[in-house]
């Protein structure tokens, strides 16, 4: 097949690079507008064009849609599908009946539980046992297409968004792969979502990510686990910020009051409603990640407060 792919993040460069090697024809990648990033603000290309350029594929970058001239180009690549994954650009119906075998999406939950922006992310906050991928036929409304394909993976206790984020995405690729057969030969089976069984995965704020330690240390250990790479668990210490990259439980229950640190042997606990957490990686206001312990190293604070 003729294939157009849609997308912006590393998220989605794992299915790009699956299409590229596969049988089929990547004609062009579509990806959002460069934009200025960092102290220096210099232009960087997404994640996904670097991948493009790398194989010399050509790359389109319309700000949206609603120009006749962006969707002659689309129709002029003639393509069979287009494959669609964390593209961050409302695709109108126009678009989606461009392509001979319409558009598939790639989202990264079981839907229909977290639909939206953040589904990595809610699902380790929410405690669920069990996320995946799963691959849809792409309608007008917000990842609420037939679906086609479903991928799961049981949740680790060490799971972070980061680590679920690298795995969801290489499952989607080669899901993808096993499916686009069944779109070729047309004998898909799509299956409607339950709207009873709905959910949002809402967009992160940094807000959310202040720690709160007066909940008990499972949802304390979620929300560090939850909010890293982005935007990181943190708390204040000294009416400072304190960022919590990695914490474990400790079997130890909480005598003491909640947000109290407690220095056991170059180890450093924090009291939450019901029982110590282990932080063993941090990064104080305009300083580098490091270990517990290294910090431990060089600050006195036992028994001070967090929060």
């Amino acid at each position: 097949m003729n294939i157009i792919f849609a997308g912006t993040p590393q998220f989605s460069v794992a299915t790009l690079e699956a299409l590229i090697t596969s049988e089929h024809t990547v004609c062009a990648v579509y990806t959002q507008p460069d934009r200025q990033a960092g102290r220096g603000r210099k232009i960087k290309f997404s994640e996904v064009k670097q991948c493009a350029l790398e194989h010399n594929i050509p790359v389109e970058q319309p700000l949206n849609f609603k120009t006749e001239a962006a969707l002659e180009t689309l129709k002029n690549y003639q393509a069979d599908l287009l494959i669609v994954v964390a593209y961050g650009i409302i695709l109108p119906l126009s678009v989606l009946d461009t392509p001979r075998y319409g558009c598939i999406n790639i989202h990264a939950s079981l839907l229909p539980r977290w639909r939206g922006a953040a589904p990595i992310q809610r699902a380790i906050l929410s405690g669920d046992e069990e996320t995946g991928v799963t691959l849809m036929q792409m309608d007008e409304g917000l990842d609420t297409g037939n679906m086609l394909a479903k991928v799961n993976y049981t949740i680790r206790p060490e799971d972070n968004s980061s680590s679920l984020h690298d795995i969801l995405s290489t499952l989607g690729a080669k899901a993808l792969i096993d499916l686009l057969p069944a779109v070729e030969q047309q004998q898909l089976k799509p299956v409607t979502q339950a709207e009873s069984e709905v959910t949002y995965a809402h967009k992160l704020s940094k807000q959310e990510a202040f720690i709160d330690w007066n909940t008990p240390a499972a949802e304390v250990l979620r929300s560090i686990q939850g909010y890293n790479p982005w935007p990181v668990a943190h708390t204040l210490l000294n009416g400072a910020t304190l960022r919590i990259w990695a914490a474990s439980p400790s079997p130890s229950s909480s005598t003491g009051v909640a947000g109290q640190i407690r220095v056991d042997k170059n180890k450093l606990f924090v009291a939450c409603s019901d029982q110590y957490i282990e932080v063993t990686e941090l990064q104080a206001a305009n300083k580098r990640r490091m270990t517990a312990r290294d910090y431990l190293a060089a600050h006195k604070i036992d028994k001070l407060k967090l929060g």
